[in-house]
């Protein structure tokens, strides 16, 4: 008779991936408007290996892709002779170093919550 083998041995087949290639793939998965799931898949590689490799060799080409800065103006308002007028609809506030904010009707009272906290 024969005897079944009922060990819970599973072989796993682990591919060894140059660095070049998964330098590739991490730019195409940066690529702007690129899917990270269409490149793992394009290249027969799992989604979550993609991820890994990204944060390992990706950080440089992220870098390039950082937010740029815009540069903001802020000018006091102008000097007017009379004091402004107020409707029902606007309330003034003033803050610390001369900012005055103005809030509309449509502002939601958590905004106005979260100013008294600061």
């Amino acid at each position: 008779m024969e005897q079944m083998d009922t060990s819970l041995r599973v072989t796993r087949r682990h591919r060894s991936w140059p660095e070049a290639l998964k330098r590739e793939i991490v730019a195409a998965s940066l690529a702007p408007g690129a899917s990270v799931s269409a490149v793992a898949r394009r290249y027969d590689v799992n989604t979550n290996l993609v991820f890994t490799w990204r944060k390992r060799f990706g950080e440089a080409a992220q870098t390039s892709r950082a937010p740029q800065l815009v540069p903001v103006m802020v000018m006091p308002d102008p000097p007017c002779a009379t004091p402004p007028t107020t409707s029902a609809d606007i309330v003034e506030i003033d803050l610390p170093r001369g900012y005055r904010l103005r809030v509309g009707r449509g502002v939601k009272g958590m905004v106005l919550d979260a100013l008294e906290r600061r």
